[in-house]
């Protein structure tokens, strides 16, 4: 009797046990943190502004030269995420090797006075910054930030009086202290690696330089009316602006870890338990794409080897344009990805400035000319690639491909800015076809590229590469010259270059999505000559650049099931 009371009694107790004890323990969700030591490395992209001061006043053009970058390297850093906070302070260094190309003409105060070619060629840079990041997102994983502290910069820089003898620059090499503010977004893609997409401006200052001696025209036209003029001192500012996509390795976090156990969408190469992956994923869609550009060809001696940037020429195009593209890329289960697109368009509006230094045998010291320019653009990249992190909600792997540019542009009309005594005096017709110069540049491309998810339906795409060969090839068409036997140049030259693009989009439905992007192009070839008017042999040495930059709108389509 007292052992069925007792077995009554716990039997009426059970409920009440059972409603106040869970059935199995869970441990609390332990959120992950940015806290910790990182390393890394990135691909860079951007330009240089230098500005020359002249004392003896206003220019008439120029005085400030552009510097295409580009640049890859490494950071180390250490985040501190505040407790119970998704706010992050850190601190960072990192380090540059820089290929970069800049001239341009200073000290061009007046058309009787022989102006000289500045070139700036930095090749290494570098930071030590302070970082103010907020985190945010799911399970706060996307991290945004600021940054701002001290810069470096190791540069060369020189300056030659264009078109005469003897040959004396004067030059300035060393390193350059300045500061530095950026802002980025970075995307935590395992516990271990995450990809940023980072935006910095570096200021550094004004240092002082001797210019060299040149020659002012008394006695003009005349080739012996010349009195030479002493040398004197310049303050040269500098800024640099960079745009990187990086990947960093957080320390003491597990190289091959994914997200546990609520994300199980997200992947590493080479984890087990991989969930069902169609066989392929396919997005297509078109872009519109309206930029500006920068064409420039410098035409030096024959002697360009043993003297270089001595000029006596130069060529600029500042055009706009508006192209149209279809794009596209498969996504395979085994990890490999291509991608592409084509494009071309029109250039809608354009400046071409014509230097010449001690032309017509010396009776014009300084001449340049103003046409308006028309034309058209082309161009196509193919990539293949291996994505080492692969889910619904990322995808970053790197690459190799092939980038095809072609700009082909038309100088009408002339008017002369700088010398009442050079050609275009008077002014020649807009409708008059002076010059033409069709360019096409074949560029070898590497790179990585990352798409994450920011947020619900929201996507950023980074693509950036390096461009370790580029191949130029140009016909330069001077239509109107009467003193040439043949007024066609053809151009030849091979350099490296950089591309970069960063784009932002919204997924209204499974399929189909609109987006906005932004986009950098630069190459460039040091070492081009030609043929100048179909002479024997490329005797003539022809650095040469070309630049493009812009915004874009696009919209895409998606055919298959996650990846």
């Amino acid at each position: 009797m007292r052992v069925v009371s007792a077995a009554a009694f716990a039997l009426m107790l059970s409920p009440a046990v059972a409603a106040d004890m869970p059935d199995v323990y869970r441990p609390p969700p332990v959120l992950w943190s940015w806290t910790g030591l990182y390393l890394g490395g990135h691909i860079g992209a951007g330009f240089g502004n230098s500005s020359f001061s002249d004392p003896a006043g206003p220019p008439i053009y120029g005085g400030t030269v552009r510097s295409t970058t580009a640049s890859g390297g490494g950071q180390v850093g250490y985040n501190w995420q505040i407790p119970s906070s998704a706010f992050v302070l850190g601190i960072e260094a990192d380090a540059d090797i820089i290929s970069a190309n800049g001239s341009g003409t200073c000290f061009a105060s007046s058309g009787f006075f022989i102006s000289a070619n500045c070139r700036v060629r930095p090749d290494a840079g570098g930071s030590f910054t302070g970082r103010l990041g907020y985190a945010t997102g799911k399970s706060g994983r996307t991290l945004l930030y600021v940054k701002g502290g001290l810069a470096w910069l190791d540069e060369g820089i020189d300056i030659t009086t264009n078109g005469t003898l003897p040959y004396s620059p004067t030059s300035l090499d060393g390193m350059r202290w300045g500061w530095t503010v950026g802002a980025g977004i970075e995307r935590a893609l395992t516990p271990a690696w995450s990809l940023r997409l980072e935006y910095d401006y570096a200021n550094f200052g004004d240092v002082s330089m001797a210019t060299p001696a040149s020659f002012f025209q008394v006695a003009p036209p005349s080739p012996f009316g010349y009195v030479a003029t002493a040398g004197g001192t310049t303050s040269v500012s500098q800024s640099l602006q960079t745009v990187k996509v990086g990947l960093n390795y957080k320390f003491g976090q597990d190289i091959d870890a994914r997200w546990q156990p609520s994300e199980s969408d997200y992947h590493l190469r080479g984890t087990t338990d991989t969930p069902f992956i169609p066989e392929a994923q396919v997005e297509v869609g078109g872009r519109v794409w309206y930029s500006s550009g920068r064409f420039q060809k410098d035409l030096s001696t024959a002697q360009s080897q043993t003297m270089p940037g001595l000029l006596v020429s130069r060529l600029t195009y500042d055009t706009t344009a508006a192209t149209g593209e279809l794009f596209g890329r498969i996504d395979t289960a085994s990890n490999i990805f291509v991608k592409g697109f084509v494009g071309g368009g029109k250039i809608l509006s354009g400046i071409m400035q014509d230097e010449d230094w001690a032309a017509f045998n010396a009776q014009v010291p300084y001449s340049n000319t103003q046409s308006s320019v028309a034309g058209d653009l082309a161009y196509g990249t193919f990539d293949v690639g291996y994505s080492l992190f692969h889910g619904p909600s990322t995808n970053v792997g790197g690459f190799i491909g092939f980038n095809y540019f072609a700009e082909n542009k038309s100088a009408y009309g002339c008017s002369q800015i700088a010398n009442p005594f050079s050609d275009c005096v008077p002014a020649l017709s807009s409708s008059t076809l002076g010059i033409t110069e069709d360019d096409k540049w074949y560029s070898l491309r590497i790179g990585v590229n990352g798409v994450v998810t920011l947020a619900d339906r929201l996507k950023l795409t980074a693509d950036a590469a390096y461009l370790p060969y580029v191949a130029f090839r140009g016909t330069d068409d001077h239509l109107l010259r009467t003193d040439v036997s043949n007024t066609i140049s053809p151009e030849t030259g091979a350099g490296q270059g950089v591309q970069i693009e960063a784009i932002l989009s919204y997924a209204f439905s499974d399929a189909f999505s609109l987006g906005a992007g932004g986009r950098y192009w630069a190459m460039w070839a040091a070492s081009a000559n030609t043929n100048a008017f179909g002479t024997a042999c490329p005797c003539q040495g022809l650095p040469v650049s070309t630049e493009r930059y812009g915004g874009f709108l696009q919209a895409s389509y998606k055919f298959g099931g996650q990846l």
